[in-house]
């Protein structure tokens, strides 16, 4: 019994059940619809470079011919391909949904990052080259900045450490477990915007704060909590670890409680301690969800900026600044959106390296250990 070939004509391959006609017809609608879609592009982007007095007034017609030329491309697989365009349709949507929004805005962000666009200005945008580059190498507040979230992202392992103390916690046959349960996740439920104003301007605050009042009565005469840069960064990833350590505590407790029963048993009657069978049993059992939990703190840490803003506005020069703080703070305070705009694309090159080269250690430190 031979298996069936596709058929050959005309030196090209077509799909089984698909006639050459259609075949053609198929490769003919997703080469014209692209070509289309990419002249509108280079038109338009000539325009708004001033190199062509012809153009479009927006971008509207690009995003008309972007969503003409999606319907095209699924419609010229199914034909091309027949039931393996008809797959190929199904996932297509998530595809075309994160160039949309995801490609797209970060290579328009690169057109924007070259340019010297201050809001402030009546000259409006203007490309500048590598100046924003330049500038940037030579900021000491972006390298501020920087340094201040390796601290941060660094407090990630002091929170992952606690996060597992309250998973065990938790775990074990304590009384008023649901109890503890749901008070250890109410931080997680606020938004770190309240937690920031909760406690960062009320309770915090330097005059009539009442831990700050409190310390005065312990003889602390001049409780700085948010203005001495070393206190107020510490001050910050206390907050912000209030808010983030319920998450990895109910990642690591999903995790031990999938664990089985009876490896720990067994442990016990062989005469481990509670030490020993933590270190020897239940801590490498967990690793896979413990690199997990840290991967994903780490990524959201990375993120860290709302807390700074609404704490110390980064402090007095930057002293508490995250990059993001410190983008945000670009674009509010100096309207200064093509320098912001290079940092964001610096430190999203940054992360995108950081985070592949935190995932490929993890993932040699699971294969030696596993």
């Amino acid at each position: 019994m031979t298996s069936a070939s596709p058929a050959v004509s005309g030196h090209v391959a077509v799909t089984p059940g698909v006639s050459p006609e259609r075949h053609r017809l198929g490769s003919l609608l997703i080469r014209a619809s692209t070509l289309l879609l990419g002249l509108v592009i280079v038109l338009q982007s000539l325009y708004a470079l001033g190199y062509t007095s012809f153009g479009f007034s927006n971008w509207q017609p690009v995003l008309i011919a972007y969503v003409l030329w999606s319907g095209a491309l699924c419609w010229g697989l199914v034909l091309r391909d027949g039931e393996a365009g008809w797959r190929a349709v199904f996932v297509l949507p998530a595809v075309l949904f994160t160039v949309a929004l995801v490609i797209f805005p970060t290579v328009f962000g690169l057109f924007i990052a070259f340019s010297d666009w201050n809001l402030q200005s009546a000259n409006g945008r203007q490309f500048n080259g590598l100046a924003n580059l330049r500038q940037l190498l030579a900021d000491p507040y972006f390298w501020n900045a920087l340094g201040n979230m390796v601290f941060y992202v660094a407090t990630v392992v002091v929170q992952y450490a606690i996060a597992f103390g309250l998973a065990l916690l938790l775990n074990a046959d304590i009384k008023a477990q649901k109890f503890f349960r749901v008070s250890f996740l109410l931080p997680f439920m606020l938004s770190p915007v309240a937690v920031s104003w909760m406690i960062g301007k009320s309770m915090l605050e330097y005059r009539f704060g009442p831990v700050t009042n409190l310390l005065r009565w312990l003889g602390w005469e001049n409780p700085s909590l948010l203005t001495t840069p070393w206190l107020a960064k510490t001050t910050i990833a206390l907050m912000d670890a209030w808010v983030w350590i319920p998450f990895m505590m109910i990642m690591i407790l999903a995790g031990l409680q999938a664990l089985s029963k009876e490896v720990q048993e067994a442990a016990k009657v062989d005469g481990a301690t509670g030490w020993q069978g933590f270190w020897q049993i239940t801590f490498p059992l967990m690793l896979p969800v413990s690199m997990t939990t840290i991967v994903l703190r780490v990524i959201f840490q990375l993120k860290l900026a709302d807390i700074v803003i609404n704490t110390t506005s980064g402090g007095r020069g930057g002293a508490t600044d995250t990059i993001s703080s410190f983008i945000f703070r670009e674009y509010k305070d100096r309207s200064n959106v093509g320098y912001g705009t290079m940092v964001a694309e610096i430190y999203l090159i940054l992360i995108i390296i950081f985070i592949a080269l935190l995932l490929w250690a993890t993932n040699r430190f699971m294969q030696r250990h596993a």
